[in-house]
C-alpha cells in the first residue's frame, strides 16, 4: 500500500483525501489545526492526522521520508521547501499552484532522480490547461492551426445564491481573492501585447455571454503571453486567459483598490478606531463630513452610486471597532468579507470555464468552444473543492501506479498526463461540452 502526505487541510482538501482513502492509499494529513485534519480523515483506518506548521522543517523532512509522494496544498511560498525535502528523500510531488521560478530551477534535479514534480494540477491552473491542450492537439492532428485562443474561468456562487450586492461569495479563502485584485495583466490581442498595471486591472473588462450559462464580466488573468509558447500556439495572434465575475464586480473592486483597502501596510495609529475612522483616514475626510459622501467625492462618484451602497452594506462606514488582532486595511477588509460574503451551508457554488478557439484548416475555418459548468452539492463538497483537488488526487494515484511517469517539474500539457486525468474526471461528472462551427 502506497503512502501519501497531504500538507494542508483547507477548504479544498476534503475531496482529495476522501478519493485517496477510497482508492486504497494510506494518507497522512498535516495541518496547523489538527482538528481540521481529523475531520478530513473521518476516522478512516488508513488515515492519520498530524499537527504541523511550516516552521517545523525537520518534522517536514521526517514526514516526507515516510511517504511515497507529498501533496502541497500550502500557500505557494512553501512549495519549494516541500520540493527540496522530496528531492532529499527521492519522493514525488504534486501541487495545484502556478510554477514559480524557484520551482522551475529544480527541474534538472528532479529529472536526475526520476521524480515527478507535477504542478498546476487543480482547476485554474490545471483543468484549464488539460482541456485546452486536448483541443489544440486535436486541431493539429487534423492538419489545422489555432489562430486565436481565449480561456476564462469563474469560481462563483450559483445563480440562486447570488443574493448580495457584491455579486460574489467566497467558497474558499477570501484573502487570496482580494490580493489577486492587485495583479497586473498582460495578454496578446491581434498580434499586439496589451498590458496594464494592477491598479488598472478592473478597467479592462468586457461583458461576455457564455452560451447556455449566462452573461459575466470577463477581466484578464495575470500574464497570458507565455501560454503562446507553453501551449505551442505558434500561429495564434490572440492568447488570452481571464476571470469571470457577476456584473458589477469590476467597477466595485476598481474603487476598492483606489481606496487603498487592499494595502497590507500596518496602520498602528488606527488601533482601537472604527471602520468609519479607517475610511475617513483613507479619503482624508474631516470629522464632521458624512463618510459616505466623502468617499463618493474621493472616488469621483455620486453618493447614491451602486459602489457606495455596496461599501456601506459591507460595513465600511460603520462604527464597528476594527479587529484588534489585525493591523492593516486588507486584513480588516477580509474580516468583513468573511462574515458577509461567505457561501452559506444551504447554498451551492458553481464553476464556469469557457474556452474559445479559432482554427484554420486548408479550405476552411472553425470556431470551437468548450464549456465546463459544474455545481457544488448543498451540504456536501463545493464545486471549487472538487475541481481543484480531484484532478490533483487523480494525478497522485496515476503517478504512484506508474501511469504518469514524465520526470521533472511539469504542468499537465502533454497527452500522457492530461488524457487519463480528463477521462477519469469525466467518469465523475466533471465534463466539458464542446461545439464546433464551420465558418
Amino acid at each position: 500500500m502506497k503512502n501519501v502526505l497531504v500538507l494542508g487541510a483547507g477548504m479544498v482538501a476534503r475531496p482529495m483525501v476522501v478519493y485517496l482513502l477510497e482508492h486504497g492509499f494510506r494518507v497522512t494529513v498535516a495541518s496547523r489545526t489538527v482538528s481540521k485534519a481529523e475531520a478530513l480523515i473521518g476516522g478512516h483506518k488508513n488515515g492519520k492526522a498530524v499537527a504541523w506548521t511550516v516552521e517545523q522543517g525537520e518534522e517536514l523532512k521526517k514526514m516526507v521520508s515516510e511517504n511515497d509522494l507529498a501533496v502541497s496544498l500550502l500557500p505557494y511560498l512553501y512549495h519549494v521547501q516541500v520540493a527540496n525535502a522530496c528531492l532529499e528523500f527521492n519522493k514525488h510531488l504534486v501541487t495545484t499552484s502556478y510554477v514559480s521560478d524557484a520551482m522551475k530551477a529544480l527541474d534538472e534535479q528532479a529529472k536526475a532522480k526520476n521524480l515527478v514534480f507535477l504542478n498546476e494540477s487543480g482547476l485554474d491552473p490545471g483543468i484549464d490547461h488539460m482541456s485546452a491542450m486536448r483541443i489544440i492537439h486535436d486541431v493539429e492532428k487534423r492538419g489545422g492551426k489555432i489562430t486565436s485562443f481565449r480561456s476564462t474561468t469563474g469560481a462563483l456562487q450559483a445563480f440562486e445564491a447570488n443574493n448580495n450586492p457584491f455579486g460574489y461569495k467566497f467558497s474558499w479563502a477570501p484573502r487570496g481573492v482580494l490580493l489577486a485584485s492587485k495583479n497586473p495583466s498582460k495578454w496578446l490581442e491581434n498580434s499586439k501585447v496589451r498590458e496594464y498595471p494592477g491598479e488598472q486591472l478592473f478597467e479592462n473588462y468586457r461583458i461576455e455571454n457564455v452560451p447556455g450559462v449566462g452573461a459575466f464580466e470577463n477581466y484578464p488573468n495575470r500574464n497570458s503571453v507565455p501560454y503562446k509558447e507553453i501551449y505551442g500556439l505558434k500561429d495564434a495572434q490572440t492568447v488570452y486567459r481571464g476571470t469571470f465575475r457577476m456584473t458589477g464586480w469590476c467597477e466595485t473592486m476598481r474603487n476598492v483598490v483606489a481606496l487603498g483597502l487592499l494595502e497590507e501596510t500596518p496602520m498602528e495609529s488606527l488601533k482601537g478606531k472604527t471602520y468609519a475612522d479607517l475610511m475617513r483616514h483613507l479619503v482624508k475626510a474631516t470629522p464632521d463630513e458624512c463618510i459616505a459622501a466623502a468617499t463618493a467625492k474621493f472616488l469621483g462618484l455620486k453618493p447614491y452610486s451602486a459602489v457606495i451602497k455596496r461599501l456601506e452594506w459591507l460595513g465600511l462606514f460603520s462604527d464597528r471597532i476594527l479587529p484588534t488582532d489585525k493591523n492593516n486595511p486588507l486584513d480588516w477588509m477580509n474580516v468583513l468579507t468573511l462574515e458577509k460574503m461567505s457561501l452559506g451551508k444551504d447554498e451551492r457554488d458553481m464553476i464556469v470555464m469557457y474556452h474559445e478557439f479559432l482554427a484554420e484548416f486548408p479550405g476552411k475555418k472553425e470556431h470551437i468552444t468548450s464549456t465546463l459548468l459544474d455545481f457544488g452539492e448543498i451540504g456536501g463538497d463545493t464545486s471549487i473543492a472538487r475541481t481543484v483537488s480531484l484532478p490533483a488526487a487523480i494525478a497522485v494515484r496515476m503517478i504512484l501506479e506508474g501511469t504518469i511517469t514524465q520526470p521533472g517539474v511539469n504542468i499537465p500539457v502533454s497527452p500522457g498526463i492530461y488524457n487519463p486525468i480528463l477521462d477519469e474526471l469525466s467518469n465523475i461528472n466533471i465534463n466539458f461540452k464542446e461545439e464546433t462551427k464551420t465558418l
